[in-house]
């Protein structure tokens, strides 16, 4: 069994080194690469002002804010779901710098980016050369984004986790049977057609005189060599 977690962030600004801090955290559960329905969803309070520019983005302001949770309040639950579980995010460089900042501000280790899986350089490696952001993405593989006028960590965690899936080879029927086979399960097809009765093979007497009347007429037929023989 493969558990991942797809995450995503909403933050004050670009650079957790000038004191910007994560607003909006989402985690969704995979198993096997596909969604289980659990997930981890909290809104932060960043201790900070929000710039109008990330404001744009989100639209998470300052007063809808004000009463949420600190980092600090909601680590426990954070790393209780996530767990040891590998991690899928969309340009992990940019999300795992913010939460390396925020555990670094309660005294946890890093997350580090050993156990990520970037979808940003999964999809540029696929294809090169085109856009690979996720609303690029949902629209290459028909993922429906219509939801999605301002960015917001659950949904996207959402749409990237179909995404992510994509990326991977799609939904593919023989999931059933390879899971099957991997428990160490044998799967037969069980056909629901009747068997075909018997055919008779042998000719009947009218078929045989015909026969003999037609290899008379033949100079040295081979059956009559085998018929020797």
């Amino acid at each position: 069994m493969i558990r991942e977690i797809v995450l995503d962030t909403e933050t004050t600004g670009l650079d957790p080194a000038s004191g910007d801090r994560i607003v909006e955290l989402a985690c969704l559960e995979l198993i096997n690469h596909v969604p289980t329905g659990r997930s981890y969803h909290q809104y932060l309070n960043p201790e900070r002002a929000m710039s109008a520019e990330a404001f744009a983005v989100h639209g998470l302001g300052d007063d809808f804010l004000a009463d949420k949770p600190r980092f600090a309040e909601v680590v426990e639950a954070f790393s209780g779901f996530v767990g040891d579980a590998g991690l899928v995010i969309h340009n992990a460089e940019f999300d795992l710098k913010f939460l390396d900042a925020e555990l670094a501000r309660v005294g946890r280790p890093s997350l580090g980016p050993a156990r990520a899986t970037d979808t940003l350089a999964l999809a540029r490696k696929r294809f090169p050369g085109a856009p690979a952001s996720l609303d690029a993405l949902c629209k290459r593989f028909e993922v429906d984004a219509s939801a999605r006028v301002l960015h917001g960590a659950l949904l996207d965690c959402e749409l990237l986790a179909e995404v992510y899936l994509h990326l991977l080879g799609g939904r593919q029927p023989g999931f059933a049977f390879a899971a099957a086979v991997g428990r160490g399960g044998a799967v037969a097809a069980k056909s629901e057609r009747a068997p075909r009765p018997p055919r008779p093979h042998a000719p009947s007497a009218a078929e045989a005189a015909a026969h003999r009347a037609f290899v008379a007429r033949l100079t040295d037929p081979v059956w009559t060599r085998l018929d020797d023989g």
